[in-house]
C-alpha cells in the first residue's frame, strides 16, 4: 500500500516549518510547540514572500521562544530598520500585546530612506494595529520607565558600540534597562567576531561575544542565557557579513540578557 501523498501545498509549509526550526538545541516540550506554533503562524499569515523567505536564515520563531517573548507583552524593536522583527513580533505578542518599532533619524535617511519607505509601507492602512512607530534618538524614546517586558535588538548592537563609543552605548543600553520592568529581557543578535579582534571585526561589521557581554553586564544586566540557534561553524568571521554568499548565513550569537527582578 502506498503512504499517503502530502498536497503540495501542506508540504511546502512543512518544509518553512521545519527550516525555520531547524538546528533549534533540545528544548523542553512547551518551547517546542510554542516555537512550532509561532513559526506556522509566521508561515500562513500576511507577511511578504520576502519576509518569510528570510526566516530559514533567521529562525525567528526558535529566537522569540529562547528570549521568552508571549502573547501580551509590551516589546520595543531597537532600530528595527524596515521592520523584518517589528512584524515577527506583532505576531508573537497578539491583538493584547504591543511593539514599539523604533528607529533613529538615520537609520531612516541612510541608503536614500528606504528604511522610512520600508516601515511606512509595512505599517500602512493599519495593517499591524499593535504596532507603535517610534521614530526618536536614544536620548527621547518617551518611555515610562518600567513600562516594557521585553527589547530586542537585531545585528546592530556592534554598530552602536563602534560606532558610538563604548560610553554612549552604555548610555543607550541604560535607557533600555530603565524603560524595562523588573526582571525584563534585553535579547540581543549579533554577527560573531574573532576574540581580540575589535578593529579587525569593526571592519567586518562583527563584535566579539564577550565584549557584548561585558557591555551588558557594565549596564547592570545579567547574562541569563546564550543560545546557538544562529550558529554557523562554516563562517570563520574574517570575512565582511555583506561579503557574497555570506549575506545571511554568518555566525551570529544570541543573548538572553535581563534586568534584575529588584532593578
Amino acid at each position: 500500500m502506498s503512504p499517503p501523498r502530502i498536497p503540495g501545498a501542506l508540504f511546502a509549509l512543512l518544509a518553512i516549518v521545519l527550516a525555520a526550526c531547524a538546528g533549534t538545541p533540545p528544548a523542553p516540550g512547551d518551547d517546542v510547540a510554542r516555537t512550532t506554533d509561532l513559526a506556522m503562524r509566521l508561515a500562513t499569515g500576511p507577511r511578504s514572500d520576502a519576509d518569510k523567505a528570510r526566516d530559514a536564515g533567521r529562525r525567528p520563531a526558535a529566537v522569540l521562544t529562547f528570549l521568552g517573548i508571549e502573547e501580551g507583552m509590551s516589546v520595543i524593536d531597537v532600530l528595527a530598520s524596515s521592520g523584518y522583527y517589528t512584524e515577527v513580533l506583532s505576531e508573537a505578542v497578539g491583538p493584547e500585546g504591543r511593539v514599539h518599532a523604533h528607529n533613529i533619524e538615520f537609520v531612516l535617511r541612510m541608503r536614500g530612506g528606504v528604511n522610512d519607505e520600508a516601515m511606512t509601507a509595512r505599517l500602512a492602512g493599519g495593517r499591524l494595529p499593535n504596532v507603535v512607530r517610534l521614530d526618536a534618538e536614544f536620548d527621547a524614546l518617551g518611555l515610562e520607565a518600567g513600562s516594557l517586558d521585553a527589547a530586542i535588538t537585531a545585528l546592530n548592537l556592534h554598530d552602536v558600540i563602534d560606532g558610538r563609543g563604548e560610553d554612549a552605548a552604555q548610555a543607550v543600553l541604560l535607557t533600555l534597562r530603565e524603560a524595562l520592568k523588573p526582571g525584563g529581557v534585553l535579547g540581543v543578535i549579533d554577527h560573531a567576531g574573532r576574540p581580540g579582534e575589535d578593529e579587525a571585526n569593526e571592519a567586518l561589521h562583527r563584535i566579539d561575544e564577550a565584549r557584548v557581554v561585558a557591555a551588558l553586564e557594565r549596564a547592570g544586566f545579567v547574562v541569563e542565557a546564550t543560545s546557538d540557534v544562529l550558529r554557523h561553524p562554516e563562517d570563520d568571521r574574517t570575512r565582511n557579513v555583506f561579503a557574497p554568499g555570506l549575506r545571511g548565513a554568518t555566525d551570529r550569537f544570541v543573548i538572553r540578557a535581563r534586568k534584575p527582578a529588584e532593578g
